[in-house]
């Protein structure tokens, strides 16, 4: 585990995407290509502003993206794949984009993204840390154990609330009840793992994720067991483990 602090979000998040445009780097040079799985939300806005334009071969990136809300349309303020495509994927031009479709049927879409994710190892993870600790969209208690790629989840009331104090939903009624989730497992099958996590919203699940045992009611601390994890903080979401520590 590598813990970073910066005084800002706009340092954390360049520096972020420095690490991963080396970490691609390494892949493509090794490999011909990279695999590479984004989060989304307020805390990755910095990085995503840094990440697209470093000088990296996005024709040899294949893309992923963690979790979408089930029945909600892409044309939604709040939708993933929205996010993605405004704030990815209409600057760079990468070799594939799969994206969780959360409309239609769910099921057929586990299945094609169980199919996608499992023909090749994650090179790179972004895996950012919720309010609630959670991990992609795996709230607690997280199931730990589920060899399954990607799952269909209900998303706790703390989770809700997240969504709707970073304006994305009017009310928590507002934000839908289930998700598509990269679950915990396969996100540890990556072969490294960035967490971009700024602001003071997250200070608390911070410092749980540092300090407490590995413990599905923290989903976070799972990430620990990692053996090429880095976090990305700033003052403010460091400021508890800053303090206490």
């Amino acid at each position: 585990m590598q813990i970073n602090i910066f005084e800002t979000p706009a340092e954390n998040g360049r520096a972020a995407a420095l690490a991963s445009q080396k970490i691609l780097l390494e892949a493509i040079e090794k490999q011909g290509s990279a695999r590479i799985v984004l989060s989304t939300g307020a805390s990755q806005f910095e990085f995503f502003e840094h990440f697209v334009k470093l000088d990296i071969p996005w024709d040899k990136i294949e893309m992923f993206h963690l979790d979408e809300y089930i029945g909600l349309p892409e044309s939604h303020p709040a939708s993933f794949r929205k996010y993605l495509r405004e704030r990815f994927l209409a600057f760079v031009d990468v070799k594939t984009a799969c994206l969780v479709n959360g409309e239609g049927d769910p099921e057929k879409e586990l299945k094609r993204l169980n199919e996608e994710v499992g023909k090749a190892p994650i090179d790179l993870a972004l895996i950012g840390i919720g309010e609630n600790a959670h991990i992609a969209f795996n709230d607690p208690p997280a199931d730990f154990d589920n060899e399954d790629p990607f799952i269909i989840v209900n998303l706790d009331d703390t989770c809700k609330q997240q969504q709707v104090g970073e304006g994305w939903f009017a009310t928590i009624d507002d934000v839908p009840k289930q998700a598509i989730t990269m679950t915990v497992q396969q996100i540890l099958k990556s072969k490294n793992i960035i967490t971009v996590a700024p602001h003071q919203a997250k200070a608390t699940a911070i410092y749980n994720t540092l300090n407490r045992e590995i413990d599905p009611n923290y989903p976070a601390t799972i990430l620990k067991t990692h053996s090429n994890w880095s976090l990305y903080l700033d003052k403010h979401s460091a400021s508890k483990i800053l303090v206490w520590s």
